[in-house]
């Protein structure tokens, strides 16, 4: 005998389907295995027209949404992206922290891992979150065209698994960027054609948002609405694409849980130091209010530069218990104060809070640093300069072009995508394998500069052999002034074991290094007229791009890739390439 059919059984599971789909957007429930999905979502790169600081102008963006949409995923599940490009330019995007197990040609770094998508074609992204927990992010990963082509990846627990530390009432992405009035792919255009410094942005966002102005809608200016006694975990992504930030809300302390999706040990701050790529889970507990109160949220830069020009401006949110109306010339955000940042070049600071951060190491969470290394490598890196072609006047210092490079190489993009390269064997005319392991000329990298800042070009990689356990120590230098440089490693997270001021001592360093719970990062800041020591193993087969995550300096060639050759077993080597791989 059938079961008898009952209409509000039927609408029950509609409503349920219909808000799983509104919650997950983009997400067909395929099982792959145990509780994970398949979530598939469809980003069409179109052109839209944005406002912001009384203009507007056509930028590009996923879906028409500035910033993007987010992604969903728990950890386990497969995602399944196809990108649309609708736009003139070529297109290629970032998961930027992705793990990209087996699934390099998903990584998507331009001429790297593949040919960018260019206008009217479409290329589809396939990989597995696998044993990322947390905040990431992704962004176009092609000239600077990721001012507006970006958005959050959240990734969280499996089903039935919870998170180490007490359970939010509410999640927020909090994303800051950068804006321009003017086109940034003239920006940069112009600094490449000079060889000066770009031209600064015009003003962070928060979310997309500026600061609210006199002359300008209220509208834009970000508002975070919450309520009293309540739990928030805010998912921090500094998008930027030239600074690293400081972020405060007034009166209100943070609890840092989380970076670049993996787990750290919980400890209490009222100051975020981020840099650009990296990301940062925090715990906000708000306060009880006698009545709708105001709390300004502010982020500005922190620079190290001795010279150039960068944004040196602040932009703010409110955050707000209750909601009353606000508008830019209103007294009640006239009269709330700013939150105290660190001194603009805190250097000191930002060497405590990253050394603030270790790993959870929990039994859940174990570390897995490796302890034994087969590979040492040492890369310092910092600015240089070309000479100025025949026949033209160039703006860098004294009449030379800006170049910035590791171990003295800056790297020059290729033609022809890497990873085809590497798989299907014609490196030949693509790159060489003789990237230095030391700096081929050594000198006082924090003390006076040298007198010669050419940089040598050209296109090199280290290959490893799969599973290689690598020590790696990145050195800042003086050269044309000391910068903090975020460095970041596609393809894999690392540990940072150690961090200090001044030249990297190989004899005594060393026994400093933390080998039992160093944070582990995907993007980790060099520190300005100092050093840092991470560690990975290379057990991801590929071609995994190395670079500054300053936008500039990548664009200048600080830059490099890692070859990962396939190991002996089949689940240790990169499978062929999916037939809708863009051509270059």
């Amino acid at each position: 005998m059938g079961v008898p059919f009952h209409p509000s059984s039927f609408l029950g599971c509609l409503l349920f389907i219909i808000c799983i789909l509104y919650l997950y957007p983009g997400v067909v429930a395929a099982k792959t295995g145990g509780n994970s999905i398949t979530r598939h979502y469809t980003f069409n790169i179109q052109m839209r027209n944005i406002t912001r600081l009384c203009k507007t102008k056509s930028v590009i963006t996923v879906n028409g949404k500035f910033p993007g949409p987010r992604i969903i995923a728990r950890e386990g599940d497969r995602v399944v992206i196809k990108v649309v490009n609708h736009v003139p330019n070529n297109i290629t995007i970032h998961w930027h922290g992705v793990r990209q197990l087996q699934s390099g040609w998903a990584d998507g770094p331009a001429y790297i891992t593949q040919c960018p998508i260019q206008t009217g074609r479409s290329y589809v992204y396939n990989f597995t979150i696998t044993g990322q927990i947390g905040t990431l992010w992704y962004h176009a990963h092609v000239s600077w065209i990721r001012a507006t082509l970006y958005g959050p990846i959240i990734i969280l627990p499996k089903l039935n698994e919870s998170y180490p530390f007490v359970k939010p009432y509410k999640e927020v992405p909090i994303i800051f960027g950068e804006w321009w009035n003017v086109d940034p792919e003239a920006v940069v255009s112009q600094a490449i054609q000079t060889g000066a410094g770009p031209n600064s942005s015009d003003a962070y966002t928060i979310n997309g948002f500026p600061s609210p102005t006199i002359n300008c809608s209220s509208k834009e200016m970000y508002r975070f609405k919450v309520k009293p006694n309540k739990t928030y975990l805010l998912r921090l992504v500094n998008a930027a694409l030239n600074d690293e930030l400081f972020f405060k809300i007034a009166n209100h302390t943070f609890t840092v849980v989380d970076t670049d999706a993996s787990y750290v040990k919980p400890f209490k701050t009222d100051t975020i130091f981020i840099a650009p790529g990296q990301t940062t889970d925090v715990l906000l507990k708000t306060k009880s209010p006698n009545s709708n109160v105001k709390f300004l949220m502010a982020a500005r830069p922190y620079s190290t530069a001795a010279s150039g020009t960068f944004d040196n401006t602040t932009v703010i949110g409110v955050l707000e218990y209750g909601g009353s109306q606000i508008t830019p010339g209103n007294s009640s955000i006239q009269s709330l104060p700013l939150p105290q940042f660190p001194p603009i070049n805190a250097t000191a600071y930002v060497a405590n809070w990253t050394n603030s951060l270790r790993s959870l190491g929990s039994s859940r969470f174990p570390v897995t640093v490796p302890q034994t290394i087969q590979r040492r490598f040492f890369f310092a890196l910092g600015l240089g300069t070309n000479p100025c072609p025949a026949n033209q006047t160039c703006q860098g210092p004294n009449g030379t072009k800006f170049a910035a490079s590791i171990n003295n190489i800056s790297f020059v993009m290729p033609t022809t995508a890497f990873l085809q390269a590497h798989f299907f064997r014609q490196s030949k005319g693509v790159y060489t394998t003789d990237f230095p392991a030391t700096p081929l000329s050594q000198f006082n990298y924090t003390g006076t500069p040298p007198n010669n800042t050419m940089v040598v070009n050209g296109t090199k990689v280290v290959v490893l052999p799969f599973n290689t356990t690598v020590e790696l120590v990145m050195q800042g230098t003086s050269t044309l002034g000391g910068e903090n440089h975020p460095l970041h490693l596609h393809g894999f997270n690392f540990f940072v074991v150690g961090q200090g001021s001044g030249n990297f001592n190989s004899t005594t360093d060393p026994s400093t290094f933390n080998l039992v719970d160093p944070v582990e990062r995907n993007t980790v800041g060099v520190p300005s007229g100092g050093w840092v020591a991470v560690r990975f193993r290379a057990d991801n087969p590929g071609v995994w791009f190395m670079h500054c995550h300053i936008e500039i300096h990548l664009t200048w060639g600080l830059r490099m890739a890692w070859v990962v050759n396939d190991g002996k077993l089949p689940n240790q080597k990169l499978p062929p390439p999916p037939a809708d791989l863009p051509k270059c």
